[in-house]
């Protein structure tokens, strides 16, 4: 009978693999062949080809630890893939200040994460702007076209504001094929084009200026401009960025309208971005159908705003509650909540 078993497992061998397991996947999970369909999802997992990891960027004005513990913990949380993700968040101390690093650290002891200082970056805006010009844009838009001049390992990384909540698995981003565009972002449809210029303004524009960042077919007036919030970026692709981002707020006179969005980064991304699917629009959790059908939506806790004379918390009466959900365990104890 042993003699039979052993031949029996030995001719096993010569039948045809039914089953693989794919060498990005961490969990080393069986597959099934299957040559009538297409691959399952969890083998589309497209990493940095350095280093095999995710790489996701964020930009703190002022540093909230509590905001940045719920965007981590929400990514990981929501992840197939949380040992591949790496976290660069880049606050006013950077790797200086080492106490809030050991506070992540302790809340998540296994992942991936790094604080980075913001001065270079800054230092290259200022440069290439003037003080009013500076004044006029919003850092946090900015940053993340800036950062791969800075940091030229980030060459391809995904970047989420630090006032969202992720549902969504973040892995699906790393997929979309980027190598002709600069960046990748849902669109916003709350905020068209025309809200913030004028068609003939824009007509006017193309017929007298020659420049590269300026589109060769006419803008359409209802354009939905990007979502800022969270996007992919290729930096390769990000060449006289800045430039055009500054050419476009002198030529609309936009450092004299500091009360309304800047629309120079919308332009200068006008037909230079791919579209991403509707479900990675940033929705507000105002409602329990909402959170259960997004894939992001806003941060809804307390959190601290930059000021003038010092940063202060809003007040509690606007928060809500989902960000409870993903605050992780001991964070009172460790961040004093």
């Amino acid at each position: 009978l042993a003699f039979a078993l052993i031949v029996f497992l030995g001719l096993l061998q010569f039948l045809p693999a039914s089953h693989f397991r794919h060498p990005s996947d961490p969990h080393r999970n069986w597959v099934p062949f299957n040559s009538h369909s297409s691959p399952s999802p969890t083998v589309k997992l497209t990493v940095d080809e350095d280093d095999g990891l995710i790489h996701i960027v964020s930009w703190m004005q002022c540093l909230d630890l509590k905001v940045l513990a719920v965007l981590a913990n929400s990514t990981l949380s929501s992840s197939r893939y949380p040992d591949l993700l790496h976290f660069h968040f880049f606050t006013p101390q950077g790797d200086k200040d080492k106490v809030s690093f050991y506070k992540l650290k302790v809340l998540f002891p296994h992942s991936n994460l790094e604080l980075h200082g913001q001065e270079q970056v800054k230092e290259i805006i200022k440069r290439a702007s003037s003080e009013a010009e500076y004044d006029s844009l919003n850092l946090e838009e900015i940053a993340p076209f800036i950062i791969p001049s800075v940091h030229q390992s980030l060459t391809k990384f995904i970047y989420v504001s630090p006032n969202l909540i992720l549902m969504g698995r973040i892995e699906e981003l790393t997929g979309i094929d980027l190598s002709a565009h600069a960046a990748a972002a849902a669109e916003d449809c709350s905020n068209r084009l025309n809200s913030y210029v004028s068609s003939d303004v824009l007509d006017a524009i193309q017929r007298s200026a020659s420049k590269p960042w300026i589109s060769v077919t006419p803008y359409v007036k209802d354009a939905c401009m990007p979502d800022l919030s969270l996007l992919l970026i290729n930096g390769k692709k990000l060449e006289e960025f800045l430039e055009a981002v500054l050419w476009w707020s002198k030529v609309l006179n936009w450092s004299d309208r500091s009360d309304k969005r800047n629309p120079a980064i919308g332009l200068a991304l006008y037909n230079r971005y791919l579209k991403l699917s509707n479900s990675w629009l940033v929705k507000e959790p105002a409602s329990v159908d909402t959170i259960e059908t997004s894939m992001i939506t806003h941060y809804d806790g307390p959190k601290i705003v930059c000021s003038e004379f010092g940063n202060d918390t809003i007040p509690g009466s606007s928060h809500g509650n989902l960000w409870i959900k993903y605050l992780p365990s001991m964070s009172n104890q460790i961040l004093g909540i």
